[in-house]
């Protein structure tokens, strides 16, 4: 009688089976899982480790943001706020040091107008004076210790700036020259200075006094003369008869 075969005999105990989850993204944190190295030897088939020895993946240190966090960093913001800062006081100084630099130079040149201003006065009330010393040296009454003073006058205003004008010859220029008298005459060509009545001074680029003068304009000359016969003009009784015969 042949005996019943069993399929159990000449096995031995079971191993246990063991599920490995090898996904690198855990599906309840959504965080990178780090790869956990399977157990084998270099003689043998690979063999799973018991399920009671098998540890849970910790979590990648350098891990992506998860979901609903922001992906800038704090301490990128806090620098580009300093550095906006920083360019918005520059702008500030540069501007401050801008307005300080034209009022520097409003000042300076607010103090030198009034400077040339009290000199100008001051030298106008001696313009009078002026006036007498050439008076006088055109009468001749100019001389001696009263002519070494006049000059020393003179020469310290003209020092200071100081400058006459009005003289025969020049163009006439409204401007400078109060014109008290006007005549015509063929020998200039526009209007003239001929005659000075009373001289013009400046005092830098400050007319202080126009200067009086006399004006000649130009006047076209009348039908020229046939020159005389022998370099002598007639005399009108005998241009007179030469015309009647």
């Amino acid at each position: 009688m042949t005996g019943r075969y069993d399929e159990t005999e000449g096995r031995g105990p079971e191993e246990p089976v063991v599920v490995r989850d090898r996904r690198r993204i855990d599906p309840l944190t959504g965080e990178v899982r780090s790869a956990a190295p399977a157990a084998e030897t270099q003689d043998g088939p690979k063999h799973a480790a018991p399920a009671e020895d098998t540890v849970e993946p910790e979590p990648a240190t350098h891990a992506g943001p998860g979901l609903g966090e922001s992906i800038v960093d704090d301490s990128v913001s806090v620098a580009t706020g300093l550095e906006k800062e920083l360019a918005e006081r520059t702008a500030d100084l540069q501007r401050l040091q801008a307005e300080y630099a034209n009022y520097r130079k409003r000042v300076d040149r607010d103090r030198e107008q009034v400077v040339v201003g009290a000199k100008a006065s001051v030298v106008g009330d001696l313009l009078p004076l002026l006036d007498d010393l050439e008076r006088a040296e055109q009468h001749g009454d100019l001389t001696g210790a009263f002519k070494a003073v006049g000059e020393k006058l003179v020469g310290s205003l003209q020092r200071s700036g100081l400058e006459a004008f009005g003289a025969e010859g020049e163009p006439f220029d409204p401007s400078v020259h109060e014109a008290v008298q006007h005549s015509t005459s063929p020998d200039v060509a526009g209007p003239t200075v001929t005659m000075v009545m009373r001289r013009g001074y400046r005092f830098g680029e400050r007319v202080l006094r126009p200067a009086m003068v006399g004006v000649t304009d130009h006047e076209p000359g009348g039908a020229p003369v046939d020159p005389p016969v022998g370099g002598e003009l007639p005399l009108e009784g005998e241009l007179f008869d030469e015309n009647n015969r």
